[in-house]
């Protein structure tokens, strides 16, 4: 009898046992993990060639891993100046683009290697040099006049001289009084990015036009001050722009679009309005109306 009792005490604890076990099947209405939308992303890797001001800033290093945590997407970064950025896409080596020079952005779509531009953020331009300001372009309405004194003076200035967004809007202020490097020695072309300009820039004691982001990401290791961010010239515009598969072979098309919709959407929109709030005082990105 003892004995009979004691199996059926046995069989009724692993009864209870899997009763407490409830129902193994995963739950549908769960949100994946990264690992599992990794395993549904069919080609994980983006091809990414940007501006170097939207890496210098830190923008995209704070941006991206959000976004590749959320779809299990990997973002290659490939970081130059606009005119090179858009080769890279033109040779192949891109999905899609991140830059900010209007006309070479159009072009391109005109030449049939991008599908639409979509502008979606802007900052400023500003005017950056000596802090003793030389040739006294502080007090000027805008930066075609604060250049005029700068040449005025033949106080050094670095250009970028690299074709990008940021070489073209200078070029663009210069107008037809562009100096030239041969010939003018207080001019210098660097043929560098904005960090490195603006490295050569407070070594030499010479001014230099920048993005406001980087120079403010940058300015506690630079010697130099922020002369002149006023002027309806200085509205500094990018956009995204995703190849042509009809053009370009080997593309990921389905990557490029993810990324655009998410640098889009209210979540990306929100955290680049932040962007530089809690550590600069002010934001570094604006977003343009929708």
């Amino acid at each position: 009898m003892k004995k009979l009792l004691a199996i059926l005490l046995a069989a009724l604890l692993v009864l209870s046992l899997a009763a407490c076990g409830g129902n193994t099947e995963p739950d549908p209405s769960a949100a994946p993990s990264q690992s599992d939308a990794a395993s549904e992303v069919t080609n994980p890797t983006i091809r990414l060639s940007t501006t170097t001001s939207v890496n210098d800033s830190g923008l995209l290093p704070y941006l991206l891993p959000v976004f590749e945590s959320e779809t299990g997407y990997k973002v290659e970064v490939q970081s130059a100046g606009t005119g090179a950025a858009i080769q890279k896409a033109i040779d192949g080596n891109a999905d899609l683009i991140l830059v900010h020079a209007k006309a070479s952005e159009e072009e391109f779509i005109n030449g049939g290697y991008g599908v639409e531009r979509l502008p979606f953020m802007y900052n400023f331009f500003v005017i950056v040099g000596p802090k003793d300001d030389p040739a006294g372009i502080a007090d000027c309405e805008d930066a075609a006049a604060a250049f005029a004194k700068i040449r005025e003076s033949e106080s050094k200035f670095i250009s970028r001289g690299d074709e990008s967004g940021t070489h073209k809007a200078e070029l663009k202020i210069w107008g037809e009084a562009a100096p030239d490097a041969a010939n003018d020695s207080w001019y210098i072309s660097a043929g560098q990015g904005m960090g490195a300009c603006l490295t050569m820039a407070s070594e030499q004691q010479a001014y230099c036009l920048t993005d406001k982001a980087t120079f403010l990401s940058m300015e506690k290791d630079l010697d130099l001050g922020l002369l002149l961010e006023k002027g309806d010239d200085m509205m500094n515009t990018y956009s995204l722009i995703a190849v042509n598969p009809e053009k370009i072979d080997g593309l990921n098309v389905e990557g490029a679009k993810a990324l655009i919709d998410w640098m889009l959407s209210d979540e990306a929109s929100e955290m680049i309005a932040k962007y530089g709030q809690e550590q600069y005082g002010v934001s570094l990105f604006y977003l343009l109306e929708k």
